[in-house]
């Protein structure tokens, strides 16, 4: 099952589905879906693959848990030298 077929199968529910949960988190578009839809906060198992890509970063922390994003989040997110970077510092001020 790839992790967008599981994030499917959870959106489809409607439900948080745990046991689908180590297969979404390998994604960084379905890791932040699935916290909004399914958690509606931090996932932090999916947080891994977030923070490797800054837009999915900037949206984690904007949309998904409202604020600053975890440290080694946040830290990655700061070296990151591109125009979510940038954005992201103004929402967190």
């Amino acid at each position: 099952m790839t992790p967008q077929e599981a994030y499917d199968k959870a959106r489809a529910l409607g439900l948080r589905i745990p046991k689908l949960e180590p297969v979404i988190s390998q994604n960084a578009k379905y890791s932040c879906c699935y916290a909004q839809m399914a958690i509606k906060g931090r996932f932090i198992l999916g947080e891994a693959a977030i923070s490797k890509d800054a837009y999915w970063s900037y949206y984690y922390a904007r949309y998904v848990i409202k604020g600053r994003l975890p440290d080694f989040m946040h830290n990655q997110m700061i070296l990151n030298n591109n125009e979510y970077t940038k954005q992201y510092v103004k929402f967190i001020k």
